[in-house]
């Protein structure tokens, strides 16, 4: 029996492998990676994701945004080899995002993961899944501990029984965000592919194929943008091509059809490396507000060789319904506006156009090519624009600007709070509305408007719970809490004590 466990979130967790859990530093986690033969994977990534000022990510667990995307396809199983802490924490946040589907994990302990055993039984776990009937691929994902013990998983067969095997590694110490995990999967399934069409001839999408040329999606959208995209397209004769991640196999066939592919979203490194070997077109940016709709959709008729008069023809068509959508919905008011899901500096572009003052913007992915326009053109409105984001760079470009909204991570929405601060938390609340030509020009302003007006009553809950207590004075008290400074100094020894030594070791 290979030990395939199915994992539901009330299922109990057991202990990580001893000495090199998720506890442990990156920089060790990183050269036990490397020791361990894993050296060309760290530096693909390093130069993929390049990492900013922290050694570990601020955000949930990366390999969330592999996993999401791997459960959001049909017929595709997915197997997490991993500490059994951080698979019960993935599992959990995948069924509280609604994947409704089992999770495959295969469990290990310190002798399997050393003696090799731990390959045996995920290659045994692969082959009792490669059922064709049921699936069309198997991801299996290695986590920080396999990664950084070398299990490998490119020995795996591509193929059992005609189902795809996919191995990756997303580990917390070399892919900085769960956004760029999402390009990690998608860049393999891609590169797989890839590889299949240059064999030979694959399988049609279920839909057909479009009878006008068609244009590749590079991010996760709201449901509604790439069809208001397709119809932005329609007077150039021009299509909207398949969401890239895709929600099937045969759409990365369809994907890589074709000739111009927009990264809308622009962390997808590895997959517009796949485009590009495949000889397809890259457009940055995205169709929001008037000026990005302007200039996308030039670029994308460029690109495609499109006549000038059916691209200005595609331009008069929207632009002027985007205009007036922009003047119907102000928004008044200054925002902070920082997140992890890449879409940061479109969603400041519409609401700068929508008449906010924006003078922050933090995304936790890195800077590239792909975002080169959006930056530039924030930056020719004023707008402060920080890469590879951190928690203290948004929190103080908060305290700075005192906006009258902050949109942010939960932490910054938390800390907004504690100021008396209205504030939206980006994921669930700004990413799950249109942001495209017409429909995204309207969208933002009812919640951000309602959520401004909530001024007072932020100031109302702030002046009500003065005084109750922060930090070590937080909770309920019968008098004054007994610090106990004595035990805090003492401790504060052993950490300086500690640190001396593990400095010591290091010059050694």
């Amino acid at each position: 029996m290979s030990g395939l466990r199915h994992v539901t979130p009330d299922q109990a967790a057991v202990p990580s492998v001893d000495g090199l859990g998720c506890h442990a530093g990156a920089d060790q986690m990183a050269a036990a990676a490397r020791a361990a033969g894993n050296s060309d994977l760290l530096n693909r990534y390093a130069k993929d994701y390049p990492q900013g000022p922290h050694d570990k990510p601020q955000s949930m667990c990366p390999a969330f945004g592999s996993l999401r995307v791997g459960l959001r396809m049909r017929r595709v199983a997915t197997v997490l080899s991993g500490s059994a802490c951080c698979v019960y924490g993935l599992t959990f946040v995948s069924h509280f995002y609604g994947a409704r589907r089992s999770v495959g994990y295969v469990p290990f302990n310190s002798e399997t993961l050393v003696t090799g055993k731990l390959f045996e039984d995920i290659r045994d776990a692969v082959h009792e899944l490669a059922d064709p009937a049921r699936y069309d691929a198997v991801v299996v994902t290695n986590l920080c501990v396999p990664t950084a013990s070398g299990v490998p998983l490119r020995l795996l067969p591509n193929e059992i029984n005609g189902v795809r095997i996919v191995g990756i590694d997303v580990p917390g110490f070399g892919v900085p965000t769960h956004a760029e995990a999402k390009d990690v999967l998608a860049g393999a399934m891609l590169a797989y592919a890839r590889a299949e069409i240059m064999a030979g001839p694959v399988a049609a999408p279920a839909s057909g194929r479009s009878d006008r040329p068609t244009v590749a999606l590079l991010g996760e959208m709201f449901p509604a943008d790439p069809m208001m995209i397709g119809a932005m397209l329609a007077p150039m004769g021009l299509a909207a091509g398949p969401v890239v991640p895709c929600r099937e196999w045969r759409e990365l066939y369809a994907a890589l059809d074709c000739k111009v592919v927009a990264a809308i979203h622009p962390f997808y490194t590895a997959a517009i490396r796949e485009f590009q070997a495949a000889g397809r077109a890259v457009v940055g940016s995205g169709p929001v507000g008037f000026d990005g709709t302007m200039d996308w959709l030039k670029n994308i008729g460029e690109a495609y060789d499109v006549a000038s008069e059916k691209i200005v023809a595609a331009q008069n068509a929207f632009g002027a319904a985007i205009k007036a959508a922009l003047a119907a919905n102000p928004i008044r008011g200054r925002i902070t506006l920082s997140g992890y899901e890449g879409s940061e500096l479109l969603v400041a572009r519409l609401l700068i156009e929508s008449g906010a003052e924006v003078p922050y913007v933090g995304t936790a992915c890195a800077r590239n090519e792909w975002s080169e326009a959006d930056r530039a053109w924030l930056a020719d409105k004023g707008v402060a624009v920080k890469f590879r984001a951190s928690l203290e760079d948004d929190c103080a470009a908060m305290a700075g600007f005192q906006p009258d909204l902050a949109i942010g991570t939960t932490p910054v929405v938390q800390k907004a709070k504690e100021l008396g601060i209205p504030a939206l938390y980006f994921t669930n609340l700004i990413s799950a509305r249109p942001l495209m030509g017409p429909a995204g020009a309207g969208s933002l302003a009812q919640v951000i408007n309602a959520a401004m007006g909530n001024k007072a009553r932020m100031l109302g809950m702030k002046t009500f719970f003065e005084g109750v207590g922060s930090g070590d004075t937080g909770g309920i008290w019968e008098g004054a809490p007994n610090l106990r400074p004595d035990f805090r100094a003492a401790h504060q020894k052993k950490l300086d004590k500690l640190a001396r030594a593990a400095k010591a070791e290091e010059m050694i």
